[in-house]
């Protein structure tokens, strides 16, 4: 039997990305951004809207059928770091579907385009950008993934 010629194996399932992940009522989100640009910040204030710690700064994706689930490196499960107290302890979620895909940046359009997605693992996730550092910024994750986040049973 002769081995598989590269790029002829089976897709990659699973991958670890940079990305703090939160989780409520049964769906993911995945934060994205560069270092510094507000992903674990923005995840403390949406654990206090209710949402649950999937995992901070780093996240393992991996594909299950036609969808994704997110679930922490096992190191850092239930670990949250909080810039100027530390890290923290708190309550986590595993194995949840991921839903939406927020990307963090300081450049955003007006009136974007409700369609944009970006695929990982070749699952194409509905993608907003947000300023993680506007006060907004969890009640816009909370309205995007009302509005556009993939549904699941």
């Amino acid at each position: 039997m002769n081995p598989p010629q590269p790029g002829t194996g089976p897709r990659l399932s699973a991958e670890t990305i940079h990305a703090s992940t939160v989780a409520i009522d049964g769906r993911a989100v995945l934060i994205t951004g560069p270092s510094g640009s507000g992903k674990s910040d923005l995840t403390l204030r949406l654990l206090d809207r209710g949402f649950t710690l999937v995992s901070d700064d780093q996240t393992i994706v991996r594909r299950d059928g036609d969808r994704l689930v997110a679930t922490a490196p096992p190191a850092i499960a239930g670990k949250l770091e909080v810039r100027g107290i530390g890290i923290v302890e708190v309550e986590r979620l595993g194995d949840v579907p991921v839903a939406l895909l927020v990307e963090l940046t300081s450049d955003i359009q007006r009136l974007p385009d409700d369609s944009r997605e970006r695929p990982i693992l070749g699952v194409g996730l509905p993608l907003i950008s947000i300023d993680a550092m506007t006060a907004s910024a969890p009640s816009k994750v909370s309205l995007a993934l009302g509005r556009m986040g993939l549904r699941f049973q």
